[in-house]
């Protein structure tokens, strides 16, 4: 299995061309492309859809994912004829909540984990992790799902903010997430950008820190693959 990853912090300082600028090399030598479009992080997301659909036009057909609203097989449908998959962010305990209780969670990490491209931020970012359990999002829906994709052995920490002297105030509160796990956490600063290829994880821009269990944060260099 070889997963095929772009995964942001943020959508970029340009709206979200730059989500849109990573899809187009998946899209623009087919003949009427896909995104599969997966909003369920979001209990607003016909705010954003327009946007979106205008984003991708002239490149790719957007097709909306709606758990509530569609049939297990329709999802998987698109899901299987799509060129990629675009996850926005959002509450990611309600995007995993969506996607397990509709039943199409094992489907999409199946596909995703035999290397359908998926472009991600935030709430997007964070599901591709072993769990979701490093979200600082409020878990409103009360779900009790929590494994994400497994599509990366690195848990997710997206808006990582620093203070002048390098420190962040999640630090303390990542440091016990490894006191019941022991896979390491990847924290992306706002305008970070890594991906994941060939089973190979690297930083390709902007700032971005691992920590791992029992050990100080390191700071990641651009360009550099990320080992655990």
């Amino acid at each position: 299995m070889s997963s095929n990853l772009h995964l942001f912090s943020s959508p970029g300082e340009r709206d979200i061309n730059d989500i849109v600028e990573v899809c187009r090399p998946y899209l623009e030598k087919k003949d009427d492309p896909v995104v599969a479009y997966l909003p369920l992080g979001s209990l607003y997301a016909e705010r954003w859809l327009e946007m979106t659909e205008d984003a991708f036009k002239g490149l790719a057909q957007l097709k909306t994912i709606n758990t509530e609203l569609m049939a297990q097989k329709a999802i998987e449908n698109i899901i299987r004829e799509a060129a990629l998959v675009y996850i926005p962010g959002g509450n990611t305990f309600l995007l995993s909540h969506r996607l397990h209780a509709s039943g199409n969670m094992t489907f999409l990490q199946k596909r995703i984990q035999a290397g359908l491209p998926l472009v991600g931020f935030s709430a997007g970012a964070v599901l591709c992790g072993p769990n979701i359990l490093t979200s600082k999002d409020l878990n409103a829906v009360g779900t009790t799902f929590f494994n994400g994709l497994k599509a990366l052995p690195f848990s997710i920490s997206p808006h990582y903010p620093l203070d002048a002297h390098g420190q962040s105030v999640k630090d303390d509160w990542l440091a016990d997430y490894h006191f019941f796990h022991d896979n390491p956490v990847l924290m992306l600063c706002d305008g970070a950008y890594i991906k994941t290829e060939k089973q190979k994880t690297s930083l390709v821009r902007g700032e971005a820190y691992i920590l791992r269990k029992d050990s100080e944060k390191e700071r990641l260099e651009e360009g550099q693959l990320i080992a655990l």
